[in-house]
């Protein structure tokens, strides 16, 4: 019977998507993005969103893996479609977001990108139980100093990156959400090739930990 009773427990488990290594009270984190929530080129362990929830664990705030709503390339059309083909009505308790630098490597029209942009804040918010505070929002790296960039015009990608965030960092503190400014750590990197992938684009995984430091102190505080 003892026997019966365990795997009736487990088989429940299963059906509510608990892991047998997850505690069913742990934090459920969502990220939204594009490639650099995807985390391109590196294993998906190494992509901040898990590196966020495995710093979170390590301090004793249990959190699941986190589930992901990022791909490669998406813009912020793409995104809101993405968010409505989630069709299993999920809250959660933690919510990231980072997105705008296909908007701006496409060159579409940037307020197109601010209605786009404050539709999806106000997506995350509602992800996040109505909860502001509980949301975090990425100012969109500079990839003009990647060495990908040599022989583009950097200043011209940095004056229009710079451009971008203004206008995510309007809406996400109008919304009353947080706002981590990663830009400069892109900026502070430059041209060494240890902070991006073998693309010579995209973060590496020693830059996603760069990120994390940045951000793991501020989620921690609006979760306690």
């Amino acid at each position: 019977m003892k026997a019966f009773l365990l795997v009736v427990a487990l088989m429940i488990c299963s059906s509510f998507g608990f892991a047998q290594n997850q505690k069913p009270d742990s934090l459920h984190y969502l990220a939204l993005g594009d490639s650099y929530t995807a985390g391109r080129y590196v294993d998906r362990s190494q992509s901040f969103p898990y590196q966020l929830a495995a710093k979170l664990n390590s301090k004793h705030i249990a959190t699941a893996q986190p589930v992901l709503i990022a791909q490669n390339g998406w813009r912020t059309d793409e995104l809101i479609n993405g968010i409505k083909q989630q069709t299993d009505n999920a809250r959660y308790d933690l919510v990231t977001l980072l997105i705008g630098v296909n908007n701006q490597y496409q060159k579409k029209d940037i307020e197109t990108y601010r209605k786009e942009f404050a539709e999806i804040l106000n997506s995350a918010i509602f992800l996040a139980k109505g909860n502001q505070k509980h949301v975090f929002v990425l100012s969109i790296p500079d990839w003009g100093v990647t060495p990908f960039a040599n022989g583009r015009n950097r200043e011209n990608i940095a004056a229009e990156i710079d451009a971008y965030n203004a206008i995510n960092k309007e809406v996400t503190k109008a919304a009353g959400a947080n706002y981590i400014n990663i830009t400069e750590l892109s900026r502070a990197a430059s041209d060494d090739k240890e902070y991006v992938t073998t693309d010579n684009l995209h973060p590496s995984a020693k830059m996603y930990k760069w990120w994390v430091d940045r951000l793991y102190s501020r989620v921690a505080a609006s979760l306690k």
